[in-house]
């Protein structure tokens, strides 16, 4: 334990003597990485920094934040969500930036009444401008059990995964003018809070206070990512790309089997894209939605 300390050390320091970004390694303590922002006196944290309790009442949510900004990495983290009568609940767990042009890349878990299912819902949001929502029916019992949440984020592509199964894909298509969140370090954020005005039922369905408190856990962060430094420049590819613990800035392209699974999800779990809405975008779809690379487009349900 000592050695590893040592060595994580050590690599900041040469970070700081060369440039403002470098490579981490996985870590996974709540205590070092993360500051509550709000329902201070709600949050647990428990088992030394290995599990951490969201929670929810009345009366405030609560939320943390990582103490790093990022650009470009692989995060993981597992959640157990809210059990029983979740509706109007949302937890929340999402990169994002600052100011009124930020990027951010969203997954909200969306409460449901018992026995209902769970939403998942995911957006990009790139210079301030999101409308880019899919959403999917979990294929498990995401409230039994921890199950792990990630996202891949690289020069090239975002891909959000659950439990290693890629469940969308928005790939950098700046080449046809779309914006992609390459310059803004984002920090990881999570929170579980009341949403009952749209989240269950487009807000038919208010939160059950009877209920209360709820509480979502979270647990064993990773996160393979290049930290800046508060002091440091705003670059589009701090992180080498040549060591076995930085692959995932390689990936452009999912491979074979993670595009079938990419497939199998879309075609049995989705239940929104805003690719296929038609409705909501008289005018014309957005332009990334005309690109064929992308599985989803074929395969949704709206």
């Amino acid at each position: 334990m000592a050695a590893a300390k040592s060595l994580v050390v050590l690599i900041m320091l040469s970070a700081l003597l060369s440039n403002s970004f470098v490579l981490v390694l996985p870590a996974s303590n709540f205590y070092q990485d993360f500051d509550i922002i709000w329902g201070i006196d709600k949050v647990r944290i428990l088992n030394d920094g290995a599990v951490l309790n969201l929670y929810l009442g009345k009366d405030t949510g609560s939320g943390f934040q990582s103490k790093n900004e990022y650009l470009f990495g692989k995060i993981d983290m597992q959640f157990k969500l809210v059990p029983g009568n979740s509706a109007g609940t949302v937890t929340s767990y999402y990169l994002s930036s600052q100011g009124s042009t930020w990027d951010e890349i969203d997954f909200e878990f969306l409460g449901n009444l018992s026995g209902d299912p769970y939403i998942f819902h995911t957006n990009v949001i790139t210079q301030g401008k999101g409308d880019r929502e899919q959403q999917f029916y979990p294929w498990f019992d995401p409230t039994s059990d921890f199950h792990t949440y990630s996202i891949l984020w690289n020069p090239k592509t975002i891909v959000f995964y659950v439990d290693g199964a890629p469940i969308r894909e928005f790939k950098n298509l700046e080449s046809i003018n779309i914006p992609y969140p390459k310059n803004q370090p984002m920090r990881i954020h999570s929170s579980l809070w009341n949403a009952d005005d749209w989240a269950t039922r487009g807000g038919l369905v208010k939160t059950d206070w009877t209920k209360a408190p709820f509480t979502a856990s979270c647990r064993n962060f990773n996160a393979k990512t290049c930290i800046r430094y508060p002091a440091g420049p705003i670059i589009s590819a701090p992180c080498p790309s040549n060591s076995s613990s930085s692959a995932w800035m390689k990936i452009d392209e999912l491979d074979e089997t993670s595009r079938e699974k990419l497939k199998w999800v879309q075609k049995n779990y989705m239940i929104y894209n805003y690719c296929t809405d038609t409705k909501r975008f008289p005018k014309g779809l957005p332009p990334e939605c005309a690109v064929a690379t992308s599985a989803y487009v074929d395969s949704a349900r709206v």
